[in-house]
């Protein structure tokens, strides 16, 4: 059953159809709904997580933006999680996000990502490059804040329950998911003893909405769009991308490691902005909401 918090975060956002089959997308709106592109931040959830995973710090980023977009994308949070007719890629959640957006009459903004969102973000800064977005999105993406996802895979080292889910064994397999065995797998890859109790729980919890929790085998997979579209697509991207950039990474993260931030600078993007936080974890807007706040918001000073 969804803890309290989370039903209070549902409470302050709506639902919205998206798609031909009419999937239900949680989406949430903050501050001025006519904020100019430059004053409105994007955010992009990771795995396995939801907007919900940004609540202590939205307060905070409405200091320098006047408006922020948060949505669960399909298989998260609040939204869907359907087991057929969704294929779960990155480029269907790039869709998504867009539609989001749309709803919203958004047409430009920054863009703040953390985990899958990276690769999601990833997907959009190929089509800002190849001049893809949609006519309505005039303004356009205004910045791109990338924390702590496998955007270089190869340097990744994913957990156990990571390569089990993406194994020929993962759905069998899904079924024996329990709270311990995810608080365990939570906690290895944050890297730190700086994440609460009350967060993993409601990490937990916003997995179970849907019976999401057992789905995690088919949203998972987004990793093998990584293997087949980074190198061809996605990173060479970068290079062309003439947008400001910010790698914000929590140091002590054990999936996403602090070596990618730095292998991005130095080989694909290095007029970005490049923030290490010491004694930050991969989920290091819940870990140390205050710090994690400070550096991000260095960028835009």
């Amino acid at each position: 059953m969804p803890s309290t918090e989370l039903k209070e975060w549902k409470s302050t956002g709506e639902i919205i159809d998206y798609g031909p089959l009419g999937h239900a997308i949680f989406v949430k709106q903050l501050g001025n709904a006519y904020a100019t592109p430059n004053n409105t931040l994007l955010i992009i959830h990771g795995f396995p997580e939801s907007s919900y995973s940004f609540h202590a710090v939205v307060e905070g980023l409405l200091n320098q933006f006047e408006r922020i977009i948060l949505f669960d994308m399909i298989g998260y949070g609040w939204s869907d999680k359907p087991v057929t007719n969704y294929s779960y890629s990155l480029m269907d959640q790039a869709d998504s996000a867009l539609a989001v957006w749309n709803h919203f009459g958004v047409t430009g903004g920054h863009v703040l990502a953390h985990d899958m969102g990276d690769s999601v973000a990833s997907e959009l800064v190929a089509r800002h490059v190849q001049a893809l977005l949609p006519g309505w999105f005039k303004d356009g993406f205004q910045s791109f804040t990338f924390t702590n996802g496998s955007m270089v895979l190869d340097l990744a080292k994913l957990r156990v329950m990571q390569k089990v889910l993406l194994s020929k064994y993962g759905k069998s397999l899904q079924s024996l998911t329990r709270f311990n065995i995810f608080k365990q797998q939570v906690k290895s890859a944050h890297g730190n003893d700086n994440l609460s109790d009350l967060d993993i729980k409601n990490l937990w919890l916003g997995n179970t909405i849907n019976d999401g929790h057992l789905k995690t085998y088919l949203t998972i997979h987004y990793l093998n769009d990584r293997k087949k579209f980074e190198q061809t697509r996605w990173l060479p991207a970068f290079t062309k991308l003439e947008l400001p950039i910010h790698l914000c990474w929590g140091a002590d993260d054990q999936v996403a490691k602090v070596e990618m931030a730095h292998y991005l600078k130095k080989n694909k993007c290095p007029s970005a902005k490049l923030t290490i936080m010491k004694q930050l974890g991969h989920f290091c807007q819940l870990g140390n909401p205050d710090r994690w706040l400070e550096h991000v918001l260095s960028f835009y000073a």
